[in-house]
């Protein structure tokens, strides 16, 4: 089974960029996109709807803002959008799939916005997800939580991790609560793949930074320990344009 995300950045805009000669090509199982930036009603999905997808669309209330869409083949034994928190299920972060071997998380996570004023917001979204993660584990469920974390986690994950001490995305209460998950029964497992490779999932438009490779690694699957074991791979796509973030596939064993 083969998971993409992908923030998009808004779909519309991705859209006309054929970002769909890449997903008809590749073809995954189940594809999450972020920052979808639309309605449901404001988008032909056409192109992605022909190649034999079905759709949950959880768009903000705020228009032109947030937003996530996961895509499937497979109907999920159930899908459920949001966590039950209102203050952040008005912004469209989060789509839960239920599978019968593991419950998938689509999660646009909050940015710390300007000069961090959003960062106890984004601290408590991950304290809640945190909340949630645990009692499904109490419960024998297994857990992939994937998305635009809007956090890289180690220094290794950023081009320039001095620079941006003091910026939102790599301030150390955000890290932390990468920790946290990780002490929570949840693996990285990029990382546990290749603990050395350097390889960004997310590159300002600014400064010709795609071009030089001054990139962020924002977009991650956190999975339960129990899944470690039937992951095949886990494969940043930087070759591949239509948004400032490329896509990230897991293939895992689905049985």
């Amino acid at each position: 089974m083969k998971i993409t995300t992908w923030n998009i950045n808004g779909i519309r805009a991705a859209l006309k960029k054929d970002i769909t000669n890449w997903i008809g090509d590749y073809k995954p199982d189940v594809l999450c996109l972020q920052e979808v930036k639309a309605k449901f009603e404001q988008v032909d999905l056409a192109p992605i709807l022909d190649l034999g997808y079905k759709v949950m669309w959880n768009a903000a209330e705020r228009p032109g803002y947030s937003g996530v869409a996961t895509f499937y083949f497979e109907e999920p034994v159930d899908m459920v959008a949001g966590l039950g928190i209102e203050k952040f299920d008005v912004e469209g972060r989060v789509i839960h799939s239920s599978y019968p071997n593991f419950e998938l998380f689509n999660i646009y996570f909050p940015n710390g916005g300007q000069e961090n004023a959003r960062v106890p917001f984004k601290l408590e979204f991950y304290a809640e997800l945190l909340a949630i993660c645990d009692a499904l584990h109490e419960e024998g469920k297994n857990v992939i939580i994937t998305g635009d974390f809007n956090t890289a986690h180690k220094e290794i994950d950023l081009k320039n991790p001095k620079e941006n001490e003091k910026n939102t995305g790599f301030l150390p209460e955000e890290r932390v609560w990468i920790d946290r998950y990780l002490e929570h029964n949840l693996v990285d497992i990029y990382r546990h793949l290749y603990p050395e490779r350097v390889q960004y999932s997310w590159w300002t438009y600014r400064f010709k930074a795609r071009e030089r490779n001054i990139g962020w690694r924002l977009d991650y699957y956190l999975i339960s320990t129990a899944l470690v074991e039937k992951v095949k791979n886990v494969t940043i796509h930087d070759e591949v344009f239509g948004s400032d973030h490329c896509p990230v596939t897991l293939e895992i064993e689905n049985s």
